[in-house]
């Protein structure tokens, strides 16, 4: 980072006129899985399937290897993504095509009129039905900054988060669980899915130990563990979307994005049968 084509410390006042430039050296971004899916394509509003080795957005190591850069090539101009899924969660990604239907997306979505279900892989049996009722706050605990924890008291510094989950199937040892999110918070079926005691398969950062996703950042996590509970990735897939139809008053729009292959063969290893949608 250079200040007038200069070195300077961070403290350095920047002025009008000044001229801040940054040149980064040349890093090849990881490989990702980029063949998502159209699910749906209208005048103003895009619905598409995300695979689950897939950034959303460009941030650290990722720039061209995420959905939004992707997304911006097929349509000649920058997409507005709506919800933002974790890199290796998989499923329905809203894309409007310009700022004002991205603004009555958003206003949906914040007023509770978007219904959000996702489907996840967790261990153990779960419950026949769960309203979790709670906050999300830095986990202190853990060696990774950015890892929340699920309380049902307010620690303080924290966020309330609001989700109902149904047990869909039980298996051998594990349990297929249907996410619906009343509240939007970054990380909040995970973290929440850890505090209630039943992880999701393949969560390197809310399986129950962090030093699996330390490890895979820093590439020195074996095959063997990566896909040791039958996943590579976190066992989550947000499954179906239902919300107003801005091209039809009145109507409603019922998106669903099925299951990809590696989420599929694990419900088969522990016996889960995929809900009739």
């Amino acid at each position: 980072v250079q200040l007038n084509g200069q070195a300077v410390l961070a403290s350095k006042p920047v002025r009008t006129g000044d001229l801040l430039s940054y040149t980064p050296e040349p890093t090849p971004e990881p490989m990702v899985d980029g063949a998502w899916e159209m699910l749906l394509e209208q005048a103003t509003l895009l619905a598409v399937n995300k695979p689950g080795n897939l950034p959303s957005h460009p941030g650290g190591r990722y720039l061209r290897h995420t959905l939004w850069w992707l997304l911006r090539a097929h349509l000649g101009h920058d997409p507005h993504l709506l919800n933002r899924l974790d890199r290796e969660t998989s499923g329905i990604v809203l894309v409007a095509r310009d700022g004002a239907t991205a603004g009555r997306l958003q206003a949906l979505w914040t007023s509770g009129q978007v219904q959000k279900d996702y489907l996840a892989v967790v261990q153990g049996f779960f419950p026949e039905s769960v309203q979790a009722e709670g906050y999300l706050s830095a986990e202190p605990q853990s060696p990774v900054r950015k890892q929340r924890r699920f309380t049902t008291h307010d620690p303080g510094d924290s966020e309330s988060a609001s989700t109902h989950f149904r047990c869909l199937a039980r298996g051998t040892s594990a349990s297929l669980v249907l996410c619906q999110p009343v509240t939007v918070r970054l990380h909040q079926l995970r973290a929440t899915l850890l505090g209630l005691g039943y992880p999701i398969l393949g969560d390197k950062l809310y399986g129950g130990d962090p030093t699996q996703f330390l490890k895979f950042v820093e590439g020195t996590l074996s095959q063997a563990e990566l896909t040791a509970s039958g996943i590579a990735r976190q066992a989550l897939h947000a499954w179906r979307l239902t919300l107003p139809d801005l091209s039809t008053p009145g109507e409603q729009l019922a998106i669903i994005a099925p299951p990809p292959t590696d989420l599929t063969m694990l419900m088969a290893h522990h016996g889960l049968t995929m809900p009739v949608a």
